[in-house]
């Protein structure tokens, strides 16, 4: 509903419109609810055509669908970028989810018991706000990176594309995280290329026949309720998410250089932790992002920048939700193929609220005590 004065009213506004508001716009849409999707991009599913041209899923297409419409391909298949933005798009055109394109919300902010949700000149107003924007928001490069010499082309993996894009000479890659070691595979067919970081541990890619019990484990048995998930959870953001499918053995066999973390900088170049200095012409910083919630005007988040919840359902902020962020609530809650689970939580919280005005967080049995501390 719109008020004639630039304020569009609705019950639910989900901000942005990648895999976890979709799946949350297919739950709400299922129970009957007002709501409309926001998303900051010109088409649905460019967050995935933004990335690197050879990405490909480390889930199979079995594994990696959104709640009602699986993907269209064969059960094994890995899926490239492009095939996901696309699967994406024809989603929300399936279910005819009311998404907004183009549209960058700046702040939210409390309202009485609404929420003003701004997007420059222009306001919308409502009773339940689901951020479904992810936590890769902002990308983290060391401070020291500035000192690098200017004839040393460096880059976040945000910003890499493909080999074409480096000097010539030699390149180092910082991480060995999954985006690490699969930028660092690629390039070492055409430079030498050395891999900067600490081991975070693996998680081996299973057979076809095994593939069942390994969804079941990072989606059921590894959440937040178990013991194991928790532990889990933690080791992940005191150390970073382990490998998924790539091993030391294809570091090895691919000629990728392993060396020790990056300390800092030294006469322009790059220092190693055990003084090496390093005559590289390229770097490419697979470093990760941090979280950037700056445009929500509430108390809610921790000091890491996470909101403090259970499930998505924000401690102290009644009608305050977040899906799609790491380890929501299972190790796949920011996969393609988990986030419809956490979605279909949070709509029903919103069913819930809808149907009882006294009480629109969850309650008894199925609240913990605490709001998870990120």
């Amino acid at each position: 509903m719109s008020t004639g004065n630039n304020v569009e009213i609705f019950d639910t506004i989900v901000v942005g419109g990648g895999q976890a508001g979709l799946a949350v716009g297919y739950h709400l849409a299922k129970g009957g609810h007002d709501f409309v999707i926001i998303d900051a991009n010109d088409r649905v599913g460019d967050s995935w055509r933004k990335r690197w041209d050879s990405l490909r899923l480390f889930t199979p297409s079995k594994y990696s669908s959104l709640p009602g419409m699986p993907f269209p391909t064969t059960a094994a298949s890995y899926l490239t970028k492009a095939e996901t933005a696309d699967y994406l798009g024809t989603y929300a055109a399936h279910f005819d989810l009311p998404v907004r394109l183009g549209t960058v919300v700046d702040s939210v902010s409390p309202h009485g018991d609404r929420y003003i949700v701004g997007a420059g000149a222009h306001r919308f107003e409502a009773n339940n706000v689901v951020v479904a924007t992810g936590a890769y928001q902002r990308p983290k490069v060391p401070l020291f990176a500035s000192g690098l010499n200017s004839m040393i082309l460096q880059m976040h993996s945000s910003e890499y594309r493909n080999p074409d894009q480096m000097n010539d000479g030699d390149v180092l890659v910082v991480g060995v995280g999954n985006s690490g070691a699969e930028i660092a595979l690629e390039l070492k067919d055409t430079r030498r290329t050395l891999l900067s970081g600490r081991e975070t541990g693996r998680i081996p890619t299973p057979p076809n026949f095994l593939g069942g019990v390994y969804w079941w484990l990072i989606s059921y048995v590894l959440n937040v309720d178990s013991r194991i998930g928790r532990r889990f959870r933690s080791r992940s953001q005191n150390r970073g998410a382990p490998l998924i499918g790539t091993s030391a053995e294809d570091f090895d066999r691919g000629g990728v250089e392993r060396v020790p973390r990056v300390a800092g900088v030294k006469d322009g170049k790059p220092v190693l932790e055990d003084n090496r200095v390093l005559d590289v012409k390229n770097v490419v910083w697979c470093t990760g992002f941090a979280p950037d919630f700056s445009w929500i005007s509430l108390p809610v988040f921790g000091e890491n920048g996470y909101p403090n919840h259970y499930r998505g359902v924000v401690d102290g902020a009644p009608g305050l939700y977040f899906v799609g962020l790491p380890f929501l609530y299972t190790l796949s809650s920011s996969l393609l193929g988990g986030v419809g689970r956490d979605a279909e939580y949070i709509a029903n919280q919103i069913g819930a609220e809808h149907n009882c005005h006294d009480s629109p967080s969850v309650t008894g049995t199925e609240r913990m005590p605490e709001a998870i501390k990120p």
